[in-house]
């Protein structure tokens, strides 16, 4: 079947030129952060809100205002737990994970790696697009909160001070 309906697509074409602009509008309004992977709370709410977008658009069931407020109610209850977080240690770790060390002056740490699901191909992956052919050549691999590797060279270690502290956590 490729459409059932002539006003269907109408329908969808219609939303969508009502729905993107607003959904524009209020992420320029509520600022960078919103769309920021910055942290699984935020990709969260950047699938929420393209999720929520697909239904307004597809979903006989909800209306256009419907679905441009449940659109506002994710930005600001986004907006709010980052405001929150930035004010409250509490909150903050309540929204946030810490960036896990993998890798330690070439030393796996093989503990953090089955605690955080984390392969040896993965982190030889991303020496690899770090420019790096040898652990050892690496000051740390770091799990950051949005889920990516970071890779940081001997080379480029400096005083190490934007490295977490090297106890992990769960």
């Amino acid at each position: 079947m490729i459409f059932d309906d002539v006003s269907n697509l109408v329908r969808v074409l219609v939303l969508s030129v009502l729905a993107y602009p607003a959904l524009i509008a209020i992420l320029r309004i509520s600022g960078k952060r919103t769309l920021a992977k910055m942290n699984a709370f935020d990709l969260v709410v950047t699938v929420a809100l393209g999720s929520t977008l697909a239904t307004i658009l597809l979903s006989k069931d909800v209306s256009l205002v419907e679905g441009l407020l449940a659109l506002l109610s994710l930005v600001a209850l986004q907006y709010a737990i980052a405001g929150l977080s930035v004010r409250s240690a509490f909150v903050e770790s309540l929204a946030k994970a810490e960036p896990t060390v993998l890798l330690l002056d070439g030393r796996i740490d093989d503990a953090a790696l089955r605690r955080e699901r984390v392969t040896h191909d993965e982190m030889k992956a991303a020496l690899r697009g770090a420019g790096l052919g040898d652990f050892a050549l690496a000051a740390a691999v770091v799990l950051e909160t949005d889920g990516s590797l970071s890779v940081v060279s001997a080379e480029d270690a400096g005083s190490r001070e934007a490295l977490p502290a090297t106890r992990n956590q769960p």
